[in-house]
């Protein structure tokens, strides 16, 4: 096999840039908002208003994210949107309840473990390219935080909410939850399926990899997009990955990637076969004409993953 993988991220999602460190750059951001609040923010005492005082105390985070880490933009040159965002979805998948009722440790979803314990996470297989930085309550919430507000950074997107409350992992997941771009639709339904989502379902939450591109399926070309509009949230995803292959963008015969319709672009096994599969194709073809979709399903099924535990 050449070459490292990144994980079949959002249901896998392969980043759109190179590393971050979230601890230095969270560190920095929560200091920030702090001289913040000292000046303009006095949090009321009793228990009914705790969830607007957290509001409020997120907002000075919010702004130092978007004005540092971002950059007020959608771009896939750093500081990216897809780094916050790649651990952000495929990451809320690695717990299983069928593992839980069997008695097992399986995980604990939405709950900070790729940075928590990201000296053993970052290096399982599916994990490679997703290291380090980040906490506003928690570093489970900073990491979903993050994420909405970064994809939110690019056009077309629609606008998602978020909640705060997440518990922070007691012990890393178990590595194999996160499925891989070399698996195959028959694996990957199924370990969606155990997290509660149906064939439809998965569908929709690889819109996410609309403004998504890979870091470490092929080290040679980091940051390869996924279709020919990384910058805009549009339906060209769907559309280029029922076209027939002709390409590697890099060096090509990599596990997990197979050949692209346009040489700027990568494509993987698993997006190849998710779109041809006949549980999955119907609605993976209903995206490419019906632009309405995104702002019905991508809210609702990222809501839900958000979610997970």
């Amino acid at each position: 096999m050449r070459g490292k993988h990144s994980a079949f991220s959002t249901l896998s999602r392969p980043s759109l840039s190179t590393l971050f460190s979230l601890w230095v750059f969270i560190i920095a951001a929560i200091h920030g908002a702090k001289a913040a609040l000292t000046r303009r923010v006095v949090c009321p005492d009793a228990q009914e208003h705790r969830n607007q005082c957290r509001v409020l105390r997120s907002l000075p985070i919010r702004n130092n994210i978007v004005d540092s880490l971002f950059h007020k933009q959608c771009t896939e040159e750093p500081p990216p949107p897809s780094p916050e965002s790649r651990f952000d979805l495929p990451r809320r998948v690695a717990f299983s309840p069928v593992g839980k009722a069997q008695g097992e440790f399986a995980g604990g979803g939405a709950d900070g473990w790729t940075i928590l314990f990201s000296e053993t996470e970052t290096n399982f297989h599916a994990n490679l390219g997703t290291d380090d930085r980040c906490t506003t309550e928690t570093t489970a919430d900073f990491i979903q935080f993050a994420g909405a507000i970064g994809i939110a950074q690019c056009p077309g997107v629609p606008q998602l909410g978020f909640m705060f409350g997440r518990k922070d992992a007691a012990q890393a997941a178990p590595n194999g939850l996160v499925p891989e771009p070399f698996d195959t639709v028959d694996s990957i339904l199924p370990r969606m399926l155990d997290v509660g989502f149906h064939d439809f379902q998965v569908v929709w939450l690889l819109s996410a990899h609309i403004v998504a591109a890979a870091d470490r399926v092929d080290d040679i070309i980091p940051r390869t997009p996924f279709d020919s509009t990384p910058e805009i949230f549009d339906t060209q995803f769907f559309i280029e990955t029922q076209l027939r292959g002709q390409t590697f963008p890099g060096q090509g015969g990599i596990q997990g990637e197979v050949m692209s319709h346009l040489h700027s672009d990568m494509c993987l096994q698993s997006y190849h076969l998710l779109a041809r599969d006949s549980r999955t194709s119907c609605e993976w073809q209903s995206f490419t004409n019906d632009r309405e979709k995104f702002p019905e399903t991508f809210p609702d099924v990222m809501g839900d993953a958000a979610d997970l535990d």
